[in-house]
């Protein structure tokens, strides 16, 4: 069993595809690959018989490459993941945090494919994934995919709460592109897990993570918000841009994560005193805990 968090920020218990899984769906992918380029191929020869042989040669080398090669890798990028044997076995290709693929991971998958699938004949793809403790063939580490069942109970899913309204739209202005993945994968799994922790561990790791996030972006952490609402923000940002690129740059409306659960998640421990803005400038004020653990969000004013 490993835990992958999706791009809504949700973690999710999937188990990683295995070797039979992963053997049936590459099978039917190559049924209809080899028969595509047969039929192809065919089309190609008699449309081409006046032509010398080194242009049937030619346009037979350029056949293979598109249709056996450039075919799965159309197939993977338009369907984020989901070729048709990939489809009937329930399988998906998803990246290293959980994420949707995209077409720089299809080309790597694909071109180390050639190799490891169709030169081989499989023998190069069975032994990576035996070895790997995720199955993953060497596309895979290349590209930093894996291959994951999709098909999995809905109560498996967790729920990580929303950040704060105030917080909406507050970050369209980042700069994401140098975060990396794996920055993105310790973010989305702590806010998955924030519940589970010690609340003065939660709280640090929060501050750290904040700290790495606001580096890599440029922009420190605004004063007064806390870490972990920062955190939940920022992830809800991406998300927001991912989805207007999915959808053709239209307008969508940021998506509520985990609506249900308690904001509560996000507060900081009974020591944290929050600061308020008022009219003569940041101030700190004493919290009641006595009647229950406090949010930590202050609104502005």
């Amino acid at each position: 069993m490993s835990e992958l968090v999706t791009g809504e920020a949700v973690a999710l218990e999937l188990r990683p595809a295995r070797l039979p899984s992963r053997g049936l769906a590459t099978l039917l992918d190559l049924v209809v690959a080899v028969t595509a380029y047969v039929v192809v191929s065919i089309v190609v020869v008699v449309t081409t018989a006046s032509l010398d042989d080194a242009a049937q040669i030619a346009l037979s080398i350029a056949t293979f490459l598109l249709v056996l090669v450039g075919g799965p890798i159309a197939v993977e990028t338009l369907s984020h993941g989901r070729s048709l044997g990939k489809l009937a076995c329930g399988l998906r290709v998803v990246r290293d945090d959980g994420g949707p693929i995209r077409f720089r991971h299809a080309l790597v998958r694909g071109a180390i494919g050639v190799v490891e699938i169709l030169l081989t004949l499989g023998v190069v793809a069975c032994i990576a994934s035996l070895v790997s403790a995720r199955g993953r063939r060497l596309g895979d580490v290349f590209a930093g995919t894996l291959v994951v069942r999709e098909r999995v109970p809905a109560a498996r899913s967790g729920l990580v709460p929303p950040p704060p309204p105030w917080l909406a739209g507050r970050f369209q202005g980042l700069d994401l592109s140098a975060v990396p993945d794996g920055l993105w994968l310790a973010v989305r799994q702590y806010l998955g897990r924030m519940g589970q922790l010690d609340p003065q561990v939660g709280w640090t790791m929060a501050v750290r993570l904040a700290g790495e996030l606001a580096a890599r972006t440029g922009v420190p952490v605004p004063q007064g918000v806390p870490p972990a609402a920062y955190l939940a923000a920022v992830v809800q940002e991406r998300q927001v841009r991912e989805a207007r690129r999915a959808f053709g740059g239209g307008s969508v409306a940021a998506p509520v994560v985990g609506a249900g659960v308690a904001a509560t998640a996000y507060g900081p421990p009974a020591s944290y005193v929050p600061p308020v803005v008022g009219a003569g400038g940041p101030q700190e004020r004493a919290v009641d805990r006595s009647a229950g653990p406090g949010t930590g969000f202050v609104p502005p004013a």
